[in-house]
């Protein structure tokens, strides 16, 4: 299993999102996926810069560093004819260095433009068209598309990376694990399930690569840890469908208010002992997944990244 390094666009700006970048290709980290909000999650996490600038920032600061999407949804807020252009200038910034993410969103990002929120499997059924938009635009030359979802007319996107880049599919339930087997070249997954990894391969996944997400928070006390998570990701403690369906931060601030520190403790490995983060880690690796990627909650990146160099990269 390779390790990889989760940049949370809900908790920092762009410029220390670029910096943080740097500062985990030095730690050893190969690899890592940035997350595509226009809101954060709560209030209080207080950031979500657009993305693809800030993927233009990482390019140029890092050199072996692979990076993509966790994940971008091509569904309403932007149409998935612009999104295939902005794949593409990533991957032809970082040739060979630059992965799309995609998945079905949340209700949380996705409202502002004042569009309709469509249910579950329309959902699944507008990205697996979104997916054609966006495969057919790589292809080069002129392209028309006239679907049920989504039309592109005479588009041609001119600066195209000499091979596509490889498009992830997030999932989180069997028909969207199906969709990533059949239609993916890769599965994101934020729970070691390890009947998500069978759905996906069983669909035509086989071999390839499965990235699971993990969120710690590393600190010098397991007090302080416990403390920061609560305050800054306490959705950790949510269950059910929430995280797609509410639409404000402050709908998710409210929901998360009988989240008690006991509940983040149990829910996210924390402190400053590696075992528990590992176990979590091999959780994934026993249901399936080849990479996990390490969600370190809040402002202390670079303490996390000096632990992750001694204590979590040798061992995984």
């Amino acid at each position: 299993m390779e390790l990889g390094y989760a940049f949370s666009s809900e908790e920092h700006g762009p410029l220390d999102l670029v910096g943080h970048a740097r500062a985990a290709e030095e730690a050893g980290f190969g690899f890592g996926l940035i997350s595509d909000h226009f809101h954060p999650w709560i209030p209080r996490q207080g950031h979500s810069p657009f993305v693809w600038s800030v993927i233009g920032g990482i390019a140029e600061a890092t050199e072996r560093f692979r990076l993509g999407t966790g994940v971008t949804c091509p569904l309403i807020r932007i149409h998935p004819a612009i999104v295939a252009q902005a794949a593409a200038t990533s991957a032809a910034l970082m040739p060979g260095r630059f992965f799309l993410g995609v998945g079905t969103g949340e209700k949380l990002n996705e409202h502002v433009t004042g569009a309709r929120w469509p249910a579950p499997d329309e959902r699944i059924e507008m990205l697996e068209e979104a997916i054609e938009v966006i495969r057919l635009l790589w292809q080069s030359g002129t392209q028309t598309h006239r679907g049920k979802h989504y039309t592109v007319d005479h588009a041609c996107i001119y600066t195209l990376p000499d091979e596509p880049p490889p498009l992830y599919i997030a999932a989180s339930a069997p028909n969207a694990a199906e969709l990533a087997g059949r239609l993916g070249d890769g599965l994101i997954a934020v729970q070691p399930d390890g009947e998500i990894v069978e759905t996906f391969e069983q669909a035509g996944g086989k071999g390839k690569p499965k990235v699971g997400m993990v969120h710690v928070c590393w600190a010098e006390s397991a007090e302080e840890a416990v403390q920061t998570a609560h305050e800054l990701w306490p959705t950790s403690g949510l269950k059910g469908p929430l995280n797609q369906e509410l639409a404000l931060p402050e709908y998710f601030a409210a929901a998360a208010e009988g989240v008690t520190e006991e509940d983040i403790a149990e829910a996210v490995p924390h402190g400053p002992d590696p075992g528990p983060m590992l176990e979590e880690i091999r959780s994934y690796a026993e249901a399936g997944f080849t990479h996990a990627y390490v969600h370190q909650i809040g402002p202390d990146q670079q303490g996390f990244l000096d632990f992750a160099r001694r204590e979590l990269l040798p061992r995984v």
